[in-house]
């Protein structure tokens, strides 16, 4: 048995944990293929977990532990799963979660869900963490299959925490249908804002051409994406000065043939972009951003305008603003779906933590809970 993973054998299936970047590197062919068969997301795909893997500031401090299923040669199941410290706890989570809108398995049709259980037992028997966190899981997630079924290995319950995923999705016959269906104040804001920066220069709304060079328009982004988190004193690593990530994951989004890039220009110069894909017939919005010396003109509004119009003109079914309830998805989402996470403990310092994690929420729930039933306080004695 290689030193890199661990195998398996029950009945006709074959079970194996890949911990090593070379052995990641092997195993692309088949879970590409693997990949393919099942539509996947591109967060689930070979080369986005490579991308993540390859390029992660703290690899050291973390391992990987994803899951294998085979049946004969061919790779039936995928399990994308590593490990990282959290306050002194070893958790065990999606691989590249931090830039995984949508946490998820791979499942061929022919893997018997039972299957499925057992390479679950083999990562929990696998060790190496004392708690299990996996969240972002959408409605009709293929890893709720695993949640269905008996539990064994560690077991994994429903976690209180949840976040929300915006969408655009209706009958309109064109973009121009989507914009007219809008109320007036946001017709109005819309020539205003293009008015005002129209005064500034020649303004243009277009669509990158897969041959334009992306190393520019990603040093502008990131410039843009650290001047407005250091004005919330906020932080990322995926857009500090010099770090490879954003080009790595973009790059595989150009790869897979479902990039799409939409920037506004005002006299050449960029004042907002937008990096897309689409999958699905759906438009899916990874990272957007705009320059806050134009913040009066909204020009980040302008180009979701932009953008949905063209999608609406392009045939497709959906926008997806992905993860996140940010005010400004609000402004044109028709609807939303809830992201779920389930959590399981390993060892005695993961239940620990998980106990201290409900006590916390549930005081959290009691106090929110008295502010909204608390009765008001009449004027004259509040004075």
């Amino acid at each position: 048995m290689n030193a890199h993973a661990a195998l398996d054998l029950v009945g006709t299936e074959r079970f194996e944990i890949v911990r090593t970047g070379h052995r990641l590197a092997e195993i692309g062919p088949a879970w590409t293929d693997l990949w393919r068969r099942v539509d996947g997301l591109a967060f689930q795909s070979h080369d986005w977990i490579t991308a993540w893997w390859e390029t992660a500031p703290d690899q050291s401090q973390r391992e990987l532990r994803i899951g294998l299923g085979w049946s004969g040669n061919t790779l039936i199941a995928v399990v994308p799963l590593a490990t990282a410290r959290r306050k002194g706890l070893r958790m065990l989570e999606w691989a590249a979660s931090s830039y995984c809108d949508y946490g998820d398995i791979l499942m061929a049709p022919e893997c018997p869900p039972a299957a499925l259980q057992r390479l679950w037992t083999q990562l929990s028997a696998g060790g190496g963490f004392d708690i299990a966190f996996l969240n972002r899981l959408l409605p009709d997630a293929t890893f709720r299959r695993l949640l269905a079924q008996p539990p064994t290995g560690v077991r994994l319950r429903p976690n209180h925490r949840s976040e929300a995923s915006y969408r655009v999705t209706g009958d309109w016959t064109s973009g121009t249908a989507w914009y007219e269906s809008q109320s007036k104040k946001t017709r109005q804001n819309y020539r205003r804002g293009r008015k005002t920066l129209e005064e500034a220069g020649r303004l243009e709304f277009r669509l990158l051409g897969p041959d334009e060079p992306m190393a520019p328009v990603l040093e502008r982004l990131s410039a843009l994406k650290r001047k407005w988190l250091a004005a919330r004193d906020h932080e990322s690593e995926l857009f500090d000065e010099g770090a490879p990530a954003l080009a790595a994951l973009v790059d595989v989004l150009a790869r897979l043939g479902i990039l799409r890039v939409f920037v506004l220009e005002c006299d050449g110069v960029l004042i907002a972009v937008s990096i897309n894909f689409v999958q699905r017939d759906t438009m899916m919005a990874f990272v957007t951003t705009y320059d806050p010396d134009f913040e009066r003109a909204s020009p980040g509004v302008l180009l979701m305008m932009d953008y949905i119009q063209w999608s609406i003109d392009n045939g497709l079914d959906m926008v997806d603003f992905l993860c996140g309830a940010e005010p400004f998805k609000l402004r044109f989402a028709t609807s939303s779906v809830t992201l779920d996470t389930v959590m399981g403990v390993r060892t005695p310092q993961g239940s620990l933590a998980s106990l201290a994690d409900r006590v916390r929420h549930t005081i959290r729930t009691a106090r929110e809970r008295r502010r909204v039933t608390a009765p008001a306080v009449p004027e004259e004695l509040s004075a």
